[in-house]
């Protein structure tokens, strides 16, 4: 998405993260912040998450600099699902997503999502809030799995599956935050939004 006058960059190509940002009246444009997300040794997810916010943050900042743009708030966000104390990222192919989801068939995970603020001008600040919920899954079938894995939702999200989508059938409880599951936590951006004195923008009379 670009935005005629964007209050900020979005450092994701995640088409969730951009919808729920604009389901808020934010106005954005989205920048490159490829980089390498693999954990590392022993961190603890909480860390993990964080670092990754905060690496996003400050490349989609470098990137924003390189190409010359106009200098910007960069918000950046990271999600991994936890589950026996391992970090699920996104799967590499269709044969780790099924993996993913057999862990997680019949159990409760946990869902990060860290959201990281930059200001970059002119004096460079940074805001970072920590989402945590909670959800379960019933006891998914070989079949479903198979099914699920055929339809391509899992191959781009962490844990392997989306919560707004197919994924919604397995899900039999959720403590926490649908928006931090999704990939963005709408209460916690909202406070970030506030503290860096960013307004949403009120919607326009047709």
């Amino acid at each position: 998405m670009v935005a005629k006058f964007p209050q900020l960059y979005l450092a994701s190509s995640s088409p969730r993260r951009a919808e729920l940002l604009t389901q808020i009246g934010v106005q954005f444009a989205v920048i490159d912040a490829d980089c390498d997300e693999t954990p590392l040794p022993a961190e603890a997810p909480r860390d993990y998450v964080q670092r990754m916010a905060r690496l996003k943050a400050n490349t989609g900042s470098a990137e924003m600099v390189a190409q010359q743009l106009p200098l910007r708030p960069i918000l950046a966000a990271d999600t991994a699902v936890i589950c026996n104390a391992r970090i699920l990222g996104k799967p590499r192919d269709v044969h780790d997503a099924a993996t993913m989801l057999r862990l997680l068939s019949g159990r409760r995970h946990q869902v990060l999502t860290a959201v990281a603020l930059l200001i970059p001008t002119p004096k460079p600040q940074e805001w970072l809030a920590l989402s945590k919920s909670d959800v379960t899954f019933r006891t998914l079938s070989e079949a479903e799995i198979t099914w699920y894995c055929r339809t391509g939702e899992p191959l781009d999200k962490a844990g392997s599956y989306g919560i707004q989508g197919y994924g919604a059938l397995f899900v039999t409880a959720l403590n926490g935050s649908y928006s931090g599951v999704m990939g963005l936590p709408i209460c916690e951006t909202g406070r970030l939004l506030k503290q860096a004195g960013i307004a949403l923008m009120l919607p326009t009379e047709n």
